[in-house]
């Protein structure tokens, strides 16, 4: 495999102890990254690590220091940090089972993708692997990586794993606070049937690839023109469609009005040439009657 591990262990369930290799699952978008530029000469900002009453200093002078007290610290090497002892930095211990709707989307937080080490560690990672399938159920465990231990779980995914970083309980923020002025009103049962045949006129199989990140398209757009216009500034002010004027809306009549409008795809497929051929038929029968005159 081209990619270079994550991480390299073994998952441990009570006694069977399974060699693995865990790789990122995903990778950075497409983006726009800008640099800060001194305008009057064009150059670049740059930073420099400085020391008050000191100045500018060499990166080898530089430890990690932990604040103990106001102005006190304690300082540590990298080789103290990285010699503490924590079993997790080489085992992923699964130490109980819960059902994958057990788990609050707000936890999940980075896929991984997990498989077996070697030749030897296959016949066990299946055994796992289907396991978790027949039983349809999600492991959790404790996993150190690059200096943070982690909660993870393991769930199947086609022919390997797939390992999640998860949120600690202290990260995650309480919904109450947020909803707790929302009304638990019950909508009338027209309007619901009207959202809900909405909802299956747009539904649909996820395809991933047909998104993109029209932000990133759109900036790209403007740096061409800014670059093309030998420094002449550019202001858009366009009218996106997000200023309704009033929050009042009838609802009713914005579903119904939603149901009865055509999709975009529906509308481009009775524009195509299929569509004339009727027309195109009975302009040749006077000349198909002529011939037979």
């Amino acid at each position: 495999m081209a990619a270079r591990a994550y991480w390299q262990g073994q998952i441990r369930l009570a006694l069977v102890s399974i060699p693995v290799e865990i790789y990122s699952a995903t990778k950075s978008g497409a983006a726009v990254s800008f640099k800060q530029i001194h305008e009057p000469s064009g150059q670049p900002i740059h930073y420099d690590k400085v020391v008050t009453g000191v100045g500018p200093v060499d990166a080898d002078e530089i430890m990690k220091g932990y604040e103990v007290s106001k102005g006190e610290y304690v300082l540590l090497d990298q080789d103290e940090i990285d010699a503490v002892k924590l079993e997790s930095k080489k085992t992923l211990e699964l130490t109980q089972f819960v059902d994958a709707s057990e788990i609050d989307v707000l936890y999940y937080e980075k896929p991984y993708f997990v498989v077996p080490a070697d030749d030897l560690a296959e016949e066990a990672f299946i055994v796992l692997r289907e396991a978790l399938k027949r039983t349809k159920k999600v492991g959790l465990g404790q996993l150190a990586m690059r200096g943070r231990e982690y909660v993870v779980s393991l769930k199947p995914c086609g022919r390997g794993m797939v390992l999640e970083t998860l949120r600690y309980a202290d990260e995650v923020h309480k919904a109450q606070g947020y909803f707790r002025d929302i009304p638990d009103d019950k909508p009338s049962e027209e309007l619901l049937e009207l959202a809900e045949a909405l909802i299956g006129k747009r539904s649909g199989d996820f395809h991933p690839q047909e998104f993109h990140d029209r932000y990133v398209d759109a900036l790209k757009d403007l740096i061409e023109r800014k670059r093309k216009s030998n420094g002449k500034k550019i202001i858009e002010d366009k009218d996106t469609g997000g200023k309704t004027g009033s929050n009042v809306v009838d609802l009713m009549a914005a579903l119904k009005k939603s149901m009865a409008a055509k999709e975009p795809a529906k509308a481009a497929e009775k524009k195509t040439p299929a569509k004339k051929a009727p027309a195109k038929a009975t302009a040749d029968k006077p000349a198909a009657a002529k011939k037979r005159a």
